[in-house]
């Protein structure tokens, strides 16, 4: 048998799929910063190309997970302009009250507090919104957004010159883009191949991720109690039949602990996150779903940009879940770069010129390390048992509950309005 030229292969592949046409924008990664932004930008006119190397439509899991997303004000604002928020399949659930608290396990919390409550914002600091929601309101918006093109799961090798930006799929199809936008994560290739420094900071820390039903209401109210190992978090989910009082939890603990307690049986694990409650507000709980474990660190690339190429969302940046902010800061890069890019379009300027790439990372990433920064002192004053640094942080939580302004200071930044 003789052999298959490279040209033969390309032709047999141009049988099988469409012929891609050229774009202003290409995308890789199709995540919920990088799908969202292409429906965004396809909504104002611009031709968008995403590549992801995963099939879309098997992240679709039908079965609650016990995995969610907190969606800030600013965001949701976002998510609503790119049409993906009004596809949401299920209700999202408002976060209207945060108690911030401090304590050590098993015992109740310290009776200096800082309290956020609705006469602290004109609107929910947040909603949130079960991951395999958002992922059906994605995959069909970007199904039916005109000027959005999915290639997936496709993979892709990309070449970057001054002119232009030409991607190469393994199936042989290519296109030309004039701006390459990656999405793709904390361990992006595309911030590799361009040779972009990164910077990254463990924590020694995992956290495990998972829903909870529980015998009381939350009245909508979520809970950051820091504790000596680490941060545990409840937010208000939207309840179901089965299960009509339920939350997610986010808790932080020693790396290797962190798994032990993951593997616990369901009442074991149970009654350790009553104990890190630091009250008994929602009464009993009962796990729900899958537990998740995701060690922690920060990181931080030394550049957003390169030629044609911009990075956003965990390509650009990954901080500590202490805040709640890390899924909200990719959204915020995007949040900028929107419309700068329509700006571009609008006047028939080139996308990918040196100007909007220096003027992207100009809006990004002074904020952004901003918020490394704050996360990653946050996370070092509150996860340890000193007890200077516990007196000393008892009396700042408490400091800030007596002031209101600086709590509706505290509340604008973290909504992202």
């Amino acid at each position: 048998m003789s052999p298959i030229s490279p040209d033969a292969t390309a032709e047999h592949a141009s049988t099988h799929h469409p012929h891609v046409a050229d774009v202003d924008v290409c995308i890789i990664g199709a995540g919920p910063v990088g799908a969202a932004l292409a429906c965004r930008l396809a909504r104002g006119g611009m031709r968008v190309a995403v590549v992801d190397k995963a099939a879309l439509p098997p992240m679709e899991h039908p079965d609650l997970d016990g995995r969610a997303y907190a969606i800030a004000a600013g965001p949701k604002e976002f998510l609503e302009s790119a049409g993906v928020w009004d596809l949401l399949p299920a209700a999202s659930c408002p976060i209207e009250e945060i108690l911030v608290t401090d304590g050590r396990p098993g015992e109740p919390a310290s009776s200096l507090f800082l309290e956020f409550t609705r006469e602290d914002a004109s609107q929910p600091f947040g909603w949130m919104v079960e991951a395999r929601a958002l992922r059906v309101a994605l995959n069909k918006c970007l199904s039916t957004t005109p000027g959005v093109t999915v290639l997936a799961p496709a993979e892709a090798k990309i070449t970057r010159t001054a002119q232009n930006a030409h991607v190469q799929l393994h199936d042989g199809r290519s296109f030309n883009a004039r701006l390459i936008v990656a999405a793709d994560g904390r361990r992006s290739r595309l911030r590799s191949e361009a040779g972009i420094p990164l910077t990254r900071l463990p924590y020694g820390q995992t956290a495990i991720v998972c829903a909870i039903a529980h015998e009381f209401p939350h009245d909508n109210s979520a809970l950051e109690h820091f504790l000596p190992a680490g941060p545990f978090a409840q937010l208000p989910m939207t309840g179901t039949d089965e299960h009509p009082y339920m939350s997610a939890i986010v808790w932080s603990d020693k790396d290797g602990i962190a798994e032990r307690f993951a593997a616990l049986p369901d009442e074991a694990f149970a009654r350790q996150v009553e104990r890190r409650m630091g009250n008994t507000r929602l009464g009993r709980v009962t796990p729900v779903g899958r537990r998740w474990t995701y060690p922690l660190s920060a990181q931080y690339a030394a550049r957003y940009t390169d030629t044609r190429l911009m990075l956003v969302g965990d390509a650009a940046h990954g901080i500590h879940p202490i805040a709640g902010q890390g899924l909200n800061l990719g959204y915020r890069d995007v949040i900028h770069l929107s419309p700068l890019l329509l700006d571009i379009h609008a006047q028939g300027k080139d996308p990918g010129a040196p100007a909007v790439l220096a003027r992207y990372q100009a809006l990004c990433r002074p904020a952004n390390m901003l918020m490394l920064a704050a996360t990653d002192a946050l996370d070092r004053l509150f996860s340890n048992n000193n007890p200077v640094l516990r007196l000393a942080r008892d009396l700042g939580i408490a400091g800030v509950h007596r002031f209101p302004a600086l709590r509706k200071a505290f509340v604008k930044h973290a909504m992202g309005l």
